[in-house]
């Protein structure tokens, strides 16, 4: 007892001394102060005081924007007619006397796609290519139903086909609006990459209208690093709350480029051929009414000194939307709306998407002089 008191009375003013130091730096550094379990986030993860628009809302599954659009997107199995090659011999004409004379042998082929269910009584987006020269077109839903389908209409420059299936108890896909689609949005493809089945693919938008690549005549793509593999071509892009944006059309990897730049047609321009298609059976195209080939030339003196790109009307059609806004034969035109007119077939991607009736402004040089010119869009005699 007595060794014990004594071993007290020693080590008290050391312990005193830490109570009183840790006190001092918990008082001057309050940052070191434990935290009791409230229920809110820590102080390091709180994200009240950001904007709407620059708050984290990154869930930890995307689980239930697949489960509501995965229906809705179909595996698309074509059958085509290919020319087998034959021996050289089949073709020389000496030896052609002593063959067939019937025509080179033709082989069945199969190709592979996807689709997106768009409404409930069987119509399908999918791309052009899918189904072109199909003689045989099987749809393959998620819930294990098959059925044939047939082509309602097609729109080749934007590589889209209209397809319907006569099925019951479809789900069509909830639409989204690519207008509204930012750089930097997590996307979903799904699709029937290679035949394996459906599948899911993760990624970001990469960019937005992106033209100039020479997949379809007329290009305004979203570009997304989710994985477009073959097979996946006319599945759906849907946004994380299983909204459709997108169809997907391709990537680059598939011609000798690198991998993650894939690209899918805004749902905008896939529904408006939806729309036209079934209400007209054709795409309805703006029409202006002249002939152009693009030179470069500079533009008026004191404007500027660098190059640009223009049209030069070489003529204009009789009773034509050009010819009743005045548009003549020489006059150079360097602007639409608010694009440049630095490349024809963007020039005319601009008119031709534009709607019959549509008021257009374009910008041309006449006589050496600059003057906007308002033009209301006819229809396109020869759209599709």
């Amino acid at each position: 007892m007595h060794a014990l008191l004594k071993f007290l009375i020693f080590i008290r003013w050391p312990v005193v001394t830490g109570l009183l130091a840790s006190m001092a730096i918990l008082l001057f550094y309050p940052s070191l102060r434990p935290t009791h379990n409230t229920g809110q986030e820590p102080a390091f993860l709180d994200f009240s005081g950001l904007e709407p628009k620059e708050q984290w809302h990154g869930p930890v599954s995307y689980a239930a924007a697949v489960s509501k659009a995965s229906a809705s997107v179909v595996n698309i199995y074509t059958r085509k007619q290919s020319e087998q090659r034959s021996h050289p011999y089949f073709t020389d004409p000496f030896f052609r006397r002593f063959l067939s004379r019937g025509n080179a042998p033709q082989q069945p082929k199969f190709d592979l796609g996807s689709g997106v269910i768009v409404t409930k009584d069987g119509y399908l987006l999918t791309n052009n290519h899918v189904i072109s020269d199909a003689e045989e077109i099987v749809v393959a839903l998620q819930d294990g139903r098959d059925a044939q389908a047939r082509i309602v209409g097609t729109n080749q420059k934007n590589d889209l086909a209209v397809l319907k299936i006569d099925l019951d108890n479809l789900r069509p896909i909830s639409m989204g609006s690519a207008e509204t689609a930012q750089v930097g949005d997590v996307v979903l493809a799904i699709g029937n990459p290679f035949g394996v089945g459906q599948t899911v693919t993760q990624g970001i938008i990469s960019a937005t209208r992106r033209r100039g690549l020479n997949i379809a005549d007329f290009e305004n793509f979203i570009q997304t690093d989710a994985a477009i593999n073959p097979g996946n071509s006319g599945g759906a892009l849907i946004d994380t709350r299983g909204q459709l944006v997108g169809i997907a059309t391709a990537n680059l990897a598939q011609s000798g480029y690198t991998g993650g730049i894939g690209f899918a047609i805004p749902t905008d321009t896939a529904m408006q051929t939806l729309h036209d298609i079934i209400e007209h059976g054709r795409v309805v195209r703006g029409w202006l009414g002249v002939d152009v080939e693009g030179l470069a030339i500079r533009p008026p003196q004191g404007q500027t000194t660098q190059r640009l790109g223009g049209f030069l009307i070489t003529g204009v059609d009789a009773n034509s939307p050009a010819e009743r806004a005045g548009l003549r034969a020489m006059d150079i035109i360097i602007r639409i709306n608010d694009k440049e007119g630095n490349n024809l077939v963007w020039g005319e991607q601009e008119i031709a998407e534009s709607r019959p009736g549509d008021k257009i402004e374009i910008e041309i040089i006449r006589d050496g002089q600059v003057q906007v010119v308002g033009v209301v869009l006819g229809e396109n005699p020869s759209s599709g």
